[in-house]
């Protein structure tokens, strides 16, 4: 390298250099606690605005609030540390495997239409449905904007929760959702609680509706590997699509057995 191109390529590494301290610094700071929310809104809302996010989901943005409820939800899921015998008992599994046949063979013509188009069977989408909403009885009543922004804000994990505010925004611009949209803690929403990332890559139609939040599992399911007619049990095939939809183990365990005595109609809801 001449000593020409030497120090044209010291400008170039100390200019890129100085535009990432830059845009650090304005970037919007994390906290812990509601004293910077507001600032923080205001930081996020010119860095969203720059990004094309349009004036209806910004203005929703600077409705939000605090969610409290929120952050101690976050800081309090114990139940994902309990036993798989432990979780099944806490979460209600026998009664979601009972009412689970009896909706697999009330709706069986849409499981079937699912099962045909996707590949997935009744039994782990039914487990899933019961298991995030008690068949839609159970969706959720905090606004979905201030617990996504709330957890954006939040240092503990605010990378992944930016890209959900991001997808909620899109949402609310492209009026799928709204400010108003209520959901569960952490932001999800609909019969088997789907995140803004998740809606915009697989949602169909009002995920309130319970066939389309089947339909849409079942898309979320396919994307993430599910090969019909593999097994979904533990070690076997379809197991990592279910990995997929919740990172907890014990979650996932209880999934594939619900899911496994619904398909099968025996047996009851324990190991």
């Amino acid at each position: 390298m001449t000593p020409g191109k030497h120090h044209a390529m010291a400008a170039l590494v100390a200019l890129a250099t100085l535009t990432a301290m830059a845009s650090r610094v304005d970037a919007a700071q994390c906290g812990n606690g509601p004293g910077g929310f507001e600032t923080w809104k205001q930081e996020f809302s010119r860095e969203a605005g720059a990004k094309g996010i349009g004036g209806t989901a910004i203005a929703a943005l600077m409705q939000t609030s605090y969610a409290t409820a929120t952050i101690n939800a976050d800081r309090s899921q114990r139940s994902f540390s309990l036993s798989l015998d432990q979780f099944l008992a806490k979460r209600g599994a026998t009664t979601i495997v009972s009412r689970g046949r009896g909706l697999k063979v009330s709706q069986g013509a849409l499981f079937a239409s699912i099962q045909q188009r996707y590949g997935v069977p009744p039994g782990p989408l039914i487990a899933i449905w019961g298991m995030e909403t008690g068949f839609g009885s159970q969706r959720g009543n905090q606004n979905m904007l201030s617990s996504i922004a709330t957890l954006a804000y939040d240092c503990r994990r605010p990378e992944f929760f930016t890209d959900q505010l991001y997808a909620a925004l899109k949402l609310i611009d492209r009026g799928v959702l709204s400010g108003a949209t209520r959901g569960s803690m952490h932001g999800e929403v609909g019969q088997t609680q789907f995140m803004p990332k998740n809606i915009l890559a697989y949602g169909t139609g009002n995920l309130d509706n319970a066939a389309n939040a089947l339909t849409s599992t079942a898309a979320f399911l396919k994307a993430h590997g599910w090969r019909a007619g593999a097994g979904y049990q533990p070690g076997e095939p379809n197991f990592a699509a279910i990995e997929a939809w919740n990172a907890a183990g014990v979650y996932q365990k209880a999934i594939a057995l619900m899911g496994r005595q619904i398909d099968e109609g025996g047996g009851t809801a324990s190991r």
